[in-house]
């Protein structure tokens, strides 16, 4: 007869034994996750989930994913930086059992974390920087007991940090800085802990925990004195309870925040003030009048503030609500007036639709096909070639947010006005037959991506390829730091710069409406009630992270000259990952340098890798602005006639060709 002392012994040899011949995840299942996680993947510029095919049952060979060797080959990496993807976090990625590291920084991700992941018990790093994610942070996420890295930075990620993180007792690196993140930081010493509370809580509790930012955010309070190894600097930006301006935000927003920890606080209080009273209930005959009379009076004002608390709470959810159902009313004529500056567009020509259907016969040249809009290639009566921007958004779909936009985004492309950048000639405003149209000059001598990969490059000689870059950085820091507010393009790459006949570069950003037309959508409601689209401190950092992804991609551009390399094939892999081993070594850099060319200026070289490297500096704070970058081009390179014959006889050749 068994024991009863010996069933609990057992038990746990039967539940041991189970869990041994439980099936591990299979590969079927990996695949079925990465499958999932590339159908949710709407843009892939690069193509790199190109080779990610779900009928292959063997995904380790898939460009970003890496296996484990022994004893079975399972997914262990998924590396896809600087990919431009566009879409969202799928939870399916829950199933990579054996899942290391999720690097997917530097992209185009939206919508928030799925809680799924905190079941990634083996994930080491998840960096998902830069990134366009947003809601709280999961507390799920402190389920994550193997974690050492966690890198949210350059997001929009709201809310409090979670408790939950402090159970990460392996943690050794924490950014969460440039996010909308709020309340205080938990720690020990936070001003809502009561004393009787363990000196270390919240992130206190972590103790490998080494380098960590939360810098850009609206947090309030104290700085955890847990945490005063960290520099300054990883606190700046924020709401605090200090003096020094390092430490506060937008004034308006900190007032916010510091009404918000107030009110928590005095809860906090309140609550603890009911709980002793009514922990003293069964002395009450011992205690004084004074002190019956002063518990009565605290409840009193407790209760009138909770009556208060759910008033307001009620007012705003009403008002919500009728923000949400106007936003469903798709059509112009249903929405009220935006108002409108018609005296923005006075000094912008402009044109008629016939005159620019006659152009574009009938509209039929089309050069180019986006989201939101349509390209085509005209020449006016004049001779003049154009490039015109037709928006596709139907009449009935077109609301007053979006004329709204298309308006200011006019006035606001018409400051160009440089020679590196394509200039605004006019646009169309007509409602028979409706229509929305820009029209830019046109650069006839095709894409510079053109150039690099589509010809054999003998056009493209070294001393073109210098001038070009010089007139990329030229045209960039115009934008960034001449033109105020700076103006960015939003998607940078050697697709977006067109040249001329004489290959000087022309920047030109055709998918900036995708960007306007969705945005102005988005917040219709707001621009209804008469307030920005942004407040202040999100255009701030808008504005920041636009000019550092601008300069990023000016890396990459430089990287394609010199290389006369994709940014991604699929033999080689990422043109950034092929070409890192040479830019870290000096000696090695004449390999980055395309076989197409007969000949090159070492001195130009080591300028352009040197460029390079700071453009492609991964801490975007680090990267210097254009006007520094486009000086060391100027001031380094010399593209005159006379200082390329001296250097070798084939120059004669080159002068010829850029001539």
């Amino acid at each position: 007869m068994l024991r009863i002392s010996g069933f609990p012994s057992l038990l746990l040899a039967f539940a041991w034994g189970f869990a041994v011949f439980l099936p591990s995840p299979s590969t079927s299942d990996e695949v079925a996750a990465l499958g999932a996680f590339k159908n949710a993947i709407s843009d892939d510029p690069f193509s790199r989930l190109s080779d990610w095919n779900p009928n292959d049952e063997n995904p380790c060979k898939w460009t970003g994913v890496r296996c484990s060797s022994y004893p079975q080959s399972y997914v262990i990496f998924i590396v896809l930086s600087n990919s431009s993807l566009k879409g969202f976090l799928t939870p399916q990625l829950a199933m990579l059992h054996w899942l290391q590291e999720l690097v997917l920084d530097n992209n185009l991700l939206i919508g928030s974390i799925p809680y799924q992941l905190s079941m990634l018990e083996n994930l080491l790093v998840l960096d998902l920087s830069v990134n366009q994610l947003s809601g709280p942070i999961p507390p799920e996420l402190g389920n994550l007991t193997s974690i050492t890295k966690i890198d949210l930075h350059s997001n929009r990620f709201t809310g409090a940090i979670p408790l939950e993180l402090g159970q990460l007792a392996n943690l050794v690196d924490l950014r969460l800085d440039w996010n909308r993140l709020d309340g205080v930081i938990p720690g020990s010493n936070d001003s809502n802990m009561l004393a009787s509370q363990s000196n270390t809580s919240g992130l206190c509790q972590l103790t490998h925990l080494r380098v960590a930012n939360f810098s850009y955010n609206y947090f309030v309070g104290q700085i955890p004195s847990c945490m005063n190894y960290l520099p300054r600097s990883s606190f700046q930006g924020n709401c605090f309870s200090s003096d020094s301006s390092m430490f506060q935000s937008c004034d308006g927003e900190c007032k916010n925040q510091v009404k918000c920890i107030l009110r928590n606080s005095s809860d906090s209080n309140e609550a603890s003030t009911s709980n002793y009273s009514e922990g003293r209930r069964h002395k009450k005959f011992s205690q004084p009048i004074w002190l019956l009379i002063l518990e009565i009076s605290t409840g009193a004002l407790v209760l009138v503030f909770l009556i208060t608390c759910i008033f307001t709470a009620c007012n705003r959810c009403k008002r919500k609500r009728s923000i949400f159902s106007r936003r469903k009313i798709p059509r112009l004529k249903d929405r009220p007036a935006v108002s409108i500056d018609i005296n923005l567009l006075k000094h912008v020509l402009k044109m008629n639709y016939q005159d620019l259907e006659a152009a574009c016969e009938d509209f039929s040249n089309i050069t180019g096909s986006y989201l939101h809009s349509v390209v085509y290639k005209g020449t006016l009566r004049n001779g003049l070639e154009i490039a015109v921007i037709s928006l596709s958004i139907t009449e009935d779909r077109w609301t007053s947010s979006h004329e709204h936009a298309f308006v200011n985004e006019v006035a606001d492309l018409s400051r160009i006005n440089h020679e590196n950048a394509a200039k605004l000639l006019g646009y169309c405003q007509e409602n028979t037959p409706f229509a929305r149209m820009v029209v830019f000059e046109y650069a006839s001598n095709g894409t510079l991506y053109e150039h690099i990969n589509c010809s054999d490059g003998g056009q493209l000689s070294w001393l073109r390829r210098m001038k070009i870059a010089i007139g990329i950085s030229s045209g960039l820091r115009y934008l960034h730091t001449e033109l105020q507010p700076p103006l960015t393009i939003s998607e940078l790459s050697s697709d977006s710069v067109y040249l001329t006949e004489d290959f000087s570069p022309k920047l030109v950003d055709f998918e900036r409406w995708n960007n306007t037309l969705s945005k102005s959508r988005m917040h219709s409601g707001h621009i209804m009630h008469g307030g920005s689209i942004d407040n202040i401190e999100d255009v701030r950092r808008s504005q920041f992270r636009n000019v550092q992804k601008n300069i990023y991609a000016f890396g990459v551009i430089l990287l394609e000259l010199i290389s006369g390399k994709p940014p991604y094939s699929k033999e080689r892999g990422g043109l950034l990952d092929w070409a890192k081993e040479y830019l870290d070594h000096p000696e090695e850099r004449e390999k980055l340098i395309d076989p197409e060319l007969k000949y090159f200026k070492p001195e130009d070289l080591s300028i352009i890798c040197n460029v390079v490297s700071l453009c492609l500096e991964s801490e975007p704070s680090k990267r210097p602005s254009m006007q520094i970058l486009s000086a060391m081009l100027e001031d380094g390179i010399d593209i005159t006639a006379a200082a390329v014959l001296k250097e070798s006889s084939l120059a004669w050749a080159e002068l010829l060709i850029a001539s």
